[in-house]
């Protein structure tokens, strides 16, 4: 057989193997067996160095348009291929548009957060201001300057989270040096929010101090050791315990219900003189007395008092001029005790069953 008759046969060859492909490998298999590296017409172009002289023009042309005809009819079956893909694509996953739509399923906002937007509300409506503070504290900002004691339980390394002691001239404030206290810690209270307030700004001053908490508790039903926490703080001419009560009273129906009712217990903070607890009526037996109660009508909610002197001189302020009071809630407390949950950790697990009930 001639080489003309071999093309020739090579050419039917590669008629019927790109017409056969029914899918887009097996096209490119007979891409690689006629023009891969190791192809026939591949091959047959390299042999031209065999032929003869005088039949190498003839034959030369003969192999291009072979191998020119191949590339053709492989890119077209290539396209017919991806049309027939595309149309049986659609036929097979076709939407029908006249079906009702599917709504995205849109979050909402934790409990925690709401709770605290709501209190947020209360008090701005009453011409607070809401100022935050470094959730990183120093000791002086979070114990001393707040008239606790340098042996107060709470200062003690199992009742705080303590970081690293700053190098000497690193304090925030140089009372923190004059004082050797140069501690760091993550803030056990916002308190030391009220302190910085206190020091930039003069009186009057009326403010709540939203923000996140650490103490080494262990986690149980009515403990966390990373809550929130929202304390508040006036200091101004002529402020009385009255004032503290009838805010307070304010706050409790607001965020509770007006039949709700307040109590005041004595107790004893370092940063208030006089120091009370404030309890709610408990809102499952309206005061009759229940287990959630614990059979006394009354829920403890939150501590306050007026604000000690001593914390005032302190922040640069005259005691002699300027009175105040402070108090201050946990908000998980706040949320258990409105929607009564009998268990703070629910609220921190993500369980999506309980947190789309608010």
């Amino acid at each position: 057989m001639s080489v003309m008759e071999d093309l020739d046969a090579l050419e039917a060859r590669a008629k019927e193997m790109i017409a056969t492909a029914t899918t887009a490998d097996a096209l490119n298999q007979a891409r690689v067996a006629l023009l891969g590296r190791k192809g026939e017409i591949t091959a047959l172009m390299h042999m031209m160095g065999k032929v003869a002289p005088e039949e190498r023009p003839t034959l030369g042309k003969r192999a291009n348009e072979l191998r020119r005809m191949a590339e053709s009819m492989i890119e077209e079956r290539g396209a017919n291929l991806k049309r027939a893909a595309m149309r049986e694509l659609m036929a097979t996953e076709a939407v029908d548009i006249t079906l009702p739509g599917v709504r995205p399923k849109i979050g909402h906002q934790h409990l925690i957060n709401q709770i605290i937007e709501e209190i947020e509300d209360v008090f701005c409506g009453i011409g607070y201001t809401v100022e935050g503070g470094p959730q990183v504290e120093t000791t002086w900002c979070n114990f001393t300057a707040l008239n606790a004691p340098m042996d107060h339980p709470s200062r003690s390394a199992r009742d705080s989270f303590y970081i690293v002691d700053n190098a000497p001239g690193s304090v925030d404030h140089p009372e923190e040096h004059a004082h050797g206290e140069s501690d760091v810690l993550l803030r056990t209270q916002t308190s030391g929010v009220q302190v910085r307030t206190m020091l930039a700004h003069k009186p009057p001053i009326y403010m709540i101090a939203p923000g996140t908490v650490y103490r080494p508790d262990t986690p149980d039903a009515c403990h966390l050791p990373q809550f929130n926490q929202i304390e508040g703080l006036v200091v101004d001419r002529g402020i009385t315990f009255g004032d503290l009560k009838g805010t307070l009273d304010y706050f409790v129906k607001c965020m509770f219900g007006p039949d709700r009712k307040t109590r005041y217990r004595p107790h004893f903070f370092p940063f208030t003189e006089p120091s009370c607890e404030v309890d709610v009526s408990c809102g499952v037996c309206h005061g009759e007395g229940c287990a959630f109660c614990k059979h006394s009508g009354w829920i403890e909610i939150l501590g306050c008092g007026m604000v000690d002197p001593n914390v005032l001189i302190n922040c640069g302020i005259d005691p002699d001029e300027y009175s105040g009071f402070a108090f201050g809630a946990g908000v998980e407390r706040i949320a258990a005790l409105r929607y009564d949950l009998p268990d703070l950790r629910t609220l921190m697990t993500g369980d999506m069953r309980f947190l789309e009930q608010f």
